[in-house]
């Protein structure tokens, strides 16, 4: 037994070499990998500054100091690349070398090792999944997609019209961007499901739908940062940790209410309605599949178009001059007939496209205050990529991923002028053809046009 405690005692030192080594020569290869990309010092050895940034929810300007600082292509941890190249990034969602990277978009996941369309990084299943549900998202499928929307924004007018206005004896404050995301849930649950929440109705939060999503998201991303998201995937112990729809906190509660939505739907043969849901129906998703992607387009669908609102309408808010500008493009185009108003008060969707200074100032917002600045990696093909960077030649070496910095691409002074940072809805009107086309290639990468 002492010739056994001896050694056990002699191997330890042993072992704690071995792995310092190991870690050391790991570290000395990653480093290596991409040592001629640059970026913070210690973003090249440790992941620690790229946690930080998250639970600190910063990423989005920490990418954006570090493209102005380091260039098109920088590094921001020991694997990790981002790019402010529109051309660049263009080029790796086209590429089917790419590939969504797993740590990342595993950590999106909601439900205990399932999918939905946004956190597969199989190719394959990804573009089978993405043609099942891209007529439903498109609208062609939803023939009262636009009467649906105006039901829920006519709910919005009345609320603050019969709770909201102020006068002179009485202020009556309002958190209007509460009440975005109030419309924004009522409207996709609307043409998503069959069914409003009701949150525009009750004016509150209906079953803490707001609450839960709240929670959940800051569960998965500080897990991320911290680099416990895998263990709400792990075998067996996964099933206890990752979100449920047994539970009552978190993304549980929405999860229970939908899916509730989605079977009394799916149950009911009579039902004749064409809208979303019915959409991903008809074109092969049932059971737990249909339940993931319902949920997926609440949670995704409703956040990312109130953030787009609140940025537009706080810009609005905030720029006299555009407000009043904005304010005379639609009443000139009432007063001409050009956008006749309906009984309801409500212009179409058609005739909206025809007021230029209103489209300008929506690009201009969302250019501003992109609605999703995460970061989207995708894993470099194994055998690495060559890309041009400004009439260089670069190779991205595999073994890594890059991502997009979206602040920094929609900030760039080389596509949107010297006054890139500044709300301007007149550049939209940019007589340079080729800018004007450049601008709005790079703009429309805000709704992943480009992402395969």
């Amino acid at each position: 037994m002492g010739v056994l405690a001896t050694s056990s005692q002699e191997a330890i030192p042993l072992l704690l070499g071995i792995l310092v080594v190991w870690y050391l020569t790991q570290t000395i290869v990653e480093y290596a990998r991409l040592r001629k990309f640059r970026g913070p010092l210690w973003a090249s050895f440790t992941d620690l500054p790229h946690r930080k940034a998250m639970l600190q929810n910063i990423c989005h300007d920490w990418y954006e100091e570090i493209s102005e600082k380091y260039g098109p292509i920088a590094r921001v941890a020991p694997t990790v690349l981002i790019t402010s190249s529109p051309e660049i990034w263009s080029h790796v969602n086209n590429h089917p070398g790419y590939k969504r990277t797993d740590w990342y978009y595993q950590a999106c996941r909601i439900e205990y090792r399932r999918d939905n369309v946004f956190s597969q990084t199989d190719n394959a299943k990804h573009e089978l999944r993405r043609k099942q549900m891209a007529p439903g998202y498109s609208g062609r499928e939803n023939l009262d997609l636009e009467i649906s929307i105006d039901e829920r924004l006519q709910e919005f007018l009345n609320l603050i019209r019969s709770k909201y206005i102020s006068s002179d004896d009485q202020i009556v404050p309002m958190d209007l961007a509460k009440k975005v995301q109030y419309f924004t849930l009522d409207v996709i649950s609307s043409v998503g499901l069959g069914k409003a929440f009701g949150m525009l109705r009750n004016d509150f939060d209906v079953d803490d739908y707001i609450q839960s999503s709240e929670e959940g998201l800051a569960i998965a991303n500080n897990a991320l940062a911290l680099g416990f998201s895998w263990i709400a995937q792990a075998p067996f112990i996964g099933k206890f940790i990752a979100p449920s729809p047994k539970t009552n906190n978190g993304f549980g509660k929405m999860m229970a209410t939908c899916f509730r939505f989605v079977d009394q739907r799916a149950a009911d043969s009579t039902d004749k309605r064409s809208d979303m849901l019915a959409s991903f129906i008809r074109h092969g998703l049932n059971g737990d599949e249909l339940r993931s992607e319902a949920l997926e387009q609440i949670i995704a669908g409703s956040d990312t178009t109130a953030g787009a609102l609140r940025g537009i309408l706080l810009y609005i808010i905030g720029n006299p001059r555009v407000y009043v500008k904005l304010q005379r493009e639609v009443d000139d185009a009432v007063n001409n007939g050009n956008a006749p108003l309906s009984e309801d008060g409500l212009i179409t969707t058609a005739q909206a496209k025809q007021l230029p200074y209103l489209n300008a100032v929506i690009r201009e917002g969302m250019r501003m205050r992109p609605p999703v600045a995460n970061i989207f990696l995708r894993d470099i093909p194994l055998e690495g990529d060559t890309v041009v960077v400004d009439g260089e030649t670069m190779f991205l070496p595999g073994g890594a991923c890059i991502g997009y910095s979206a602040y920094a691409m929609h900030h760039k002074e080389e596509i949107y002028g010297k006054d890139a940072k500044a709300f301007r809805p007149e550049r939209w009107f940019e007589l340079d053809p080729d800018k004007l086309a450049a601008m709005t290639r790079t703009n429309e990468l805000i709704f992943g046009h480009a992402d395969a």
